[in-house]
């Protein structure tokens, strides 16, 4: 599939936005910038993140409700089982549905500062199908969850993984969003066996723009993700040449969505890293037309 057959594709190319919860009112301010540019794309939805432990809880609600008040966007709300009672949550969970939220991302999170292994609360919810039946008593949420083409790394197997997917989708989820990869044909392997295992979501392949190839590289490490030689060889040399590492990044962004497009994924959610000129120009490459929004 060439870039032109992509771009004049007809079939409908859906895509979502996550941005980071700013820490300061300086950071606050360029992902209120970020959110602005990329709202004319007018996302199916547009997610909004969770420190590890809680630790950007306020920002996060804070964002959400403005995105409601402010924009044009379908903002969904990410809620994580650590730290939290059960108690808790209900609170939170209701206070979204009362302040307009229809959409939560819910994930089992990871411990405070991403220190030791995942403990759950003693008066929490211990995993994500736990806590999804927990909102699906409150409100009748629409609710994404995560999955992992290439394994969580807490996971003793790909079948355990996926095992676990099945019961998120039993207790609720509607769509799963995949840990960022750039293995194209690993993703599709993994969306085939998800269905054969009756799992019959959407699995929607998560995308990250690789400007900042070195921590991008220990966000994989992290994850479980892996990124290829020839990504980082692209960058070789480029450490002080910031714009050319952006457009390499828009190109390579595109390029994915590209081959992931021939191999039948009609849905895609960036992960911006609140660079939203990035996940703009990708998506204008893709051929998604900027709606006047006045």
């Amino acid at each position: 599939m060439s870039l032109k057959d992509l771009a004049t594709d007809p079939r409908p190319l859906r895509v979502s936005f996550e941005f980071s919860p700013p820490k300061t009112d300086e950071a606050e301010e360029a992902l209120w910038k970020a959110i602005k540019r990329l709202e004319p794309l007018q996302p199916a939805f547009v997610s909004v993140t969770y420190g590890a432990g809680g630790s950007t809880r306020e920002r996060t609600h804070h964002t959400v409700k403005r995105i409601v008040d402010e924009t044009t966007l379908k903002p969904a709300a990410h809620l994580t089982c650590v730290a939290h009672t059960k108690a808790e949550i209900g609170e939170i969970v209701q206070g979204y549905w009362d302040a307009g939220i229809r959409h939560i991302v819910a994930l089992r999170g990871d411990m405070p500062d991403m220190q030791g292994a995942y403990r759950p609360h003693p008066e929490g919810y211990a995993y994500t199908p736990d806590l999804i039946e927990g909102i699906r008593k409150i409100a009748p949420f629409d609710i994404s969850v995560s999955c992992y083409p290439e394994t969580h790394p807490d996971s003793q197997s790909e079948q355990q993984d996926i095992d676990l997917l099945k019961r998120k989708v039993d207790a609720g989820a509607q769509r799963a969003l995949g840990q960022f990869g750039f293995d194209n044909d690993l993703m599709a392997r993994y969306r085939d066996k998800v269905a054969a295992a009756g799992i019959n979501i959407p699995i929607v392949p998560g995308i990250i723009p690789t400007t900042g190839i070195k921590a991008i590289t220990r966000m994989a490490q992290k994850s479980g993700a892996t990124v290829p030689e020839w990504i980082g060889g692209l960058y070789n040399g480029l450490e002080d040449d910031l714009e050319t590492r952006r457009m390499m990044a828009a190109a390579i962004l595109a390029d994915q969505v590209q081959e992931l497009r021939a191999r039948g994924f009609e849905q895609f959610h960036f992960y911006t890293l609140n660079q939203p000129n990035l996940t703009y120009a990708a998506c204008r490459i893709l051929g998604i037309e900027a709606k006047d929004i006045r």
